[in-house]
């Protein structure tokens, strides 16, 4: 019934963006669509793909879904008002987000060992904040 629909904005369509703007879009396009899809900018482009063509509220049952997501994502794309400049950098800024994600989630075990620190160094404060209290109590009595 409906043509190949995902959730979000598949990596697979990238390649039918290259003709809809102008060259810069077009360079940017073609040299994203020869990447892997777990490349930052793949996920940069998908995400602002993902932002312009609203596929956050698409719903299965909508037109948009109905269209497909290769039909939808162009209109997406032909339509933004802006310049391909404007274009680019909202990319340009998807990527920056997509490697903040990225470097926080590299590095789970780094995160660990600080939180376990934290932990301790937290520890012997209050410990040391106990012991100090309990000193205090005796002294008193």
């Amino acid at each position: 019934m409906y043509p190949e629909s995902e959730i979000l904005f598949p990596p697979r369509c990238i390649p039918l963006l290259a003709e809809i703007r102008g060259k810069a879009w077009k360079a940017l396009v073609r040299r994203v669509a020869r990447m892997p899809e777990d490349h930052p900018d793949t996920l940069a482009l998908s995400l602002t793909v993902i932002r312009l063509a609203g596929c956050l509220t698409c719903d299965m049952d909508s037109y948009r879904a109905s269209l497909g997501c290769a039909t939808c994502s162009q209109r997406a794309v032909a339509g933004f008002k802006g310049t391909d400049e404007q274009l680019i950098r909202r990319f340009r800024e998807a990527r920056e987000e997509v490697e903040a994600y990225l470097s926080q989630a590299a590095s789970p075990s780094s995160k660990r060992k600080a939180s376990k620190a934290k932990v301790r160094s937290s520890g012997k404060k209050s410990s040391g904040k106990a012991a100090a209290s309990s000193r205090a109590s005796r002294a008193s009595k």
